[in-house]
């Protein structure tokens, strides 16, 4: 049953297929094991076969290739081999885009609709993307706090949501065309272990009265499609959709905070960054975006003295910085803070969340004791979470809490420029919102400058003044939000925006 009839794609093929093994006898493997009586070469027919479908090669030097060989992309592709492999009846999808770029992520899609298409396969597709879930489904289930919360087809659940919490939802989804603000959602989901009596949702719901939060809701049938689990069904307020606000492209008359004149980047003998130049103001946020590959992080990193491998110089305020944070001044490194694309990996586990933020106190400012704590608890305020967290561990928050915690960690320097590297690409669309209404409110609170490194062109919308569009190390394209989207010069740049997928 399990590989055989029902298959399974993983979130992460990174960590899921096995580093040890070749991409060829991973394959073969699932064959092995539910067709033990085929022949060894009908197997090897059909490895060649399956990976054609998934629209990589199949010559020898492929199939002898490791994970590691791989881009991210072509590992997603294989594990979607992998799982097609036995010709299954159904698949299992478990946010299989995750962390991709707009192009690889679109390639992905079209391969999992092909298959399933060619040969007749259910698909279950676990996202939190709902423009992908928009683009690929025909019906939708909507989940919160382990209940199905609003059932119907794509029309239905998109056009026509009755659940408070599914409206929300699509109302923190970015926008592409720019033309409405994202709205994230107040409070945090609870845990399995502190669920609330009654609707789970009751505590974040503007609806919510007495009766939500005594006695868990029935299903009401709405139509012969169309479920939802919610006491006000009949009378939940619609949410009015709100008119973003332009973010007009700052004045570059002041000296750039942040200067990046004629960088080539390297990693050993192979240039990755060709000639680059940015220059980013004072209060202003300019977003990177591109491919996986492009050379973001690596260019993120020379910013932050992570990568001391480049030629060029960046400069602050028109000094010239170190390469690497040790060569930096103190105060540079104070004012120039990274913050890292995964929240898991980048804080300590063994430390609680209160002694994570004042290491930054301590160490620029001298800050202990009383006055540590106080401006511990100003900084969650500024980040949105409840100042009981200080004694909780990593391993206790979800992503987004840990997320902000990051953010928080940051600003605890007071910096004048935060570096932002895909720190919103694993948070579901709610979180992702209340990040970058965060960062908005910091922007007009501390008049930090950001760099935003992203792939996700929708969101670059509700937070940058100006966008820069990198493919091979290279910038292709660099302006005002209006004239990059509504006016691309470069062909690169048209066809990330027709990947990038969108409420239709």
């Amino acid at each position: 049953m399990r590989g055989g009839t029902i298959a399974y794609v993983p979130q992460d093929p990174g960590t899921a297929l096995n580093p040890g093994l070749r991409i060829s006898k991973q394959i073969l493997e699932s064959l092995e094991k539910h067709q033990p009586d085929v022949d060894h070469e009908v197997h090897m027919a059909r490895v060649r076969e399956i990976l054609t479908e998934v629209a990589l090669p199949s010559d020898e030097d492929f199939l002898k290739r490791y994970p590691h060989q791989l881009s991210g992309g072509q590992q997603q592709r294989v594990a979607i081999a992998i799982a097609f492999a036995c010709r299954p009846k159904v698949i299992v999808c478990d946010e299989p885009t995750t962390g991709l770029d707009v192009t690889t992520q679109s390639k992905v899609l079209a391969t999992i609709r092909a298959l399933c298409r060619e040969h007749g396969v259910a698909a279950l597709y676990v996202s939190h993307d709902l423009a992908v879930v928009s683009e690929l489904a025909d019906n939708v289930a909507v989940m919160y706090a382990g209940r199905i919360v609003e059932s119907g087809n794509r029309d239905e659940i998109f056009f026509n949501s009755i659940h408070p919490y599914t409206r929300r939802l699509i109302r923190a989804l970015p926008d592409i065309a720019g033309k409405n603000q994202i709205l994230g959602i107040s409070g945090y989901a609870p845990m399995p272990w502190d669920r609330p009596t009654g609707c789970a949702f009751a505590p974040r719901c503007a609806d919510a009265q007495s009766i939500c939060s005594q006695s868990v809701p029935e299903i009401t049938r709405i139509s012969g499609t169309h479920n939802v689990n919610c006491h006000r069904h009949k009378d939940s307020t619609k949410i009015v959709a709100t008119a973003r606000v332009e973010r007009d492209v700052v004045s570059s008359s002041t000296q750039a905070l942040l200067g990046i004149d004629g960088l080539n980047g390297f990693y050993g003998s192979r240039q990755v960054l060709f000639d680059t130049n940015i220059h980013i103001q004072p209060g202003e946020c300019v977003a990177l975006v591109g491919e996986s590959g492009s050379g973001k992080t690596t260019l993120s990193r020379c910013i932050g003295g992570l990568h001391d491998d480049y030629e060029g110089q960046i400069s602050y305020f028109g000094n010239a910085l170190g390469k690497h944070a040790l060569e930096r001044k103190k105060e540079e490194r104070r004012d120039i803070q990274y913050i890292f694309q995964s929240p898991y990996a980048s804080i300590n586990p063994r430390r609680p969340i209160g002694a994570t933020i004042s290491r930054q106190l301590e160490l620029f400012y001298g800050m202990k004791g009383s006055a540590a704590e106080a401006r511990i608890k100003e900084l969650l305020d500024l980040v949105s979470l409840p100042h009981a967290i200080v004694t909780s561990f990593p391993d206790q928050l979800s992503g987004g809490e840990r997320q902000r915690v990051a953010i928080a960690r940051a600003l605890a320097a007071e910096p004048k420029l935060l570096v932002c590297d895909e720190i919103t690409s694993a948070l579901d669309v709610s979180v992702q919102a209340s990040v970058i209404e965060t960062l908005k409110n910091l922007q007009e609170s501390t008049s930090v400058a950001l760099l935003f490194v992203t792939h996700n062109l929708a969101l670059t919308r509700s937070i940058a003044n100006r966008v820069a569009v990198m493919r091979k190390g290279t910038i292709v394209e660099y302006g005002g939000l209006d004239e990059v989207f509504n006016s691309p010069k470069a062909e690169y740049t048209n066809r990330l925006l027709q990947h990038t997928p969108t409420l239709k």
